[in-house]
């Protein structure tokens, strides 16, 4: 069995960060082990939460994993809240990566043209930094102007998207995918670039007219899981991307309407369908 360290904090409520990436990628059959950087109450799009940082806590944890020879087959980060988490990110790259490991990060930091309220432009150089280690890396397009410094499109076309896949590999990842690319309507997916095979790729499927709080954090957990299973990168972002679209789709049905989160766990069964 493959085992993932997905590194990003815990909200307790909110389906988001590990609370997804733990159980989905467990239910594809993939060990998954956690480094939670924070404990939130609930997730930041809620009033009056609670954090404990957990930051100091990292490198002892990591220092009695390698103590016990701990190995991961790919390492997996999300949502990291400071310079010190991307510092500390690079240190477990260096102590846990071989030539088998696969490094996949997704630079949660920014969307819709804005970084969030937390982060600032050095932030988003260090994020940009720690892309350079990755063999894969999945920012959205606000994400991918920040660290590559292009002008943010709300209207855009192929040649731009490809401009900014140049820029972004440029920092040094294997890979780059960028997520949420509509290129046509009612259209929406991703693009990528691989450096190794050279050669673009995309995937469009039919936007859903939603917006919900999680839904990277289980496109990026699905297609690490995939990979994992032994699906190439293709299928495993085209598993992602119609996997996410269809839990918006089941979300919506939900009368309680949760604005928080998405209905990931009435999903579970036919992402496992997806892997046979």
């Amino acid at each position: 069995m493959k085992r993932i360290l997905t590194i990003q904090d815990i909200s307790c409520l909110g389906k988001c960060s590990v609370t997804i990436a733990l159980p989905v990628i467990s239910a594809m059959g993939v060990e998954t082990v956690i480094l939670p950087t924070a404990v939130l109450s609930t997730h930041t799009m809620f009033k009056n939460f609670t954090v404990r940082d957990l930051t100091e806590d990292l490198i002892p944890i990591t220092d009695h994993w390698k103590s016990e020879n701990v190995r991961f087959d790919a390492i997996y980060t999300g949502y990291l809240g400071s310079a010190e988490e991307i510092s500390i990110a690079k240190h477990i790259f260096e102590e846990f990566r071989t030539d088998d490991t696969l490094i996949f990060i997704d630079p949660v930091m920014a969307d819709n043209g804005k970084l969030y309220p937390a982060f600032d432009m050095e932030y988003a150089k260090l994020n940009a930094s720690l892309c350079g280690e990755a063999d894969i890396i999945v920012p959205n397009i606000t994400e991918a102007c920040f660290m590559t410094g292009m002008e943010y499109k709300e209207t855009y076309d192929e040649a731009y998207i490809k401009e900014m896949l140049d820029a972004l590999v440029k920092l040094g990842s294997k890979m780059a995918v960028i997520t949420g690319v509509s290129l046509s309507p009612g259209k929406t997916g991703v693009y990528g670039y691989d450096t190794e095979e050279k050669r673009y790729f995309n995937y469009q499927n039919d936007r859903v007219d939603a917006v919900y709080h999680g839904t990277g954090d289980l496109f990026s957990s699905v297609a690490v899981g995939a990979m994992m299973r032994g699906f190439t990168v293709d299928e495993a972002f085209k598993i992602a991307a119609d996997h996410t679209a269809d839990t918006i789709r089941e979300t919506l049905k939900n009368p309680e309407k949760p604005w928080y989160g998405v209905d990931f766990e009435a999903t579970m069964p036919s992402l496992i369908e997806k892997l046979k």
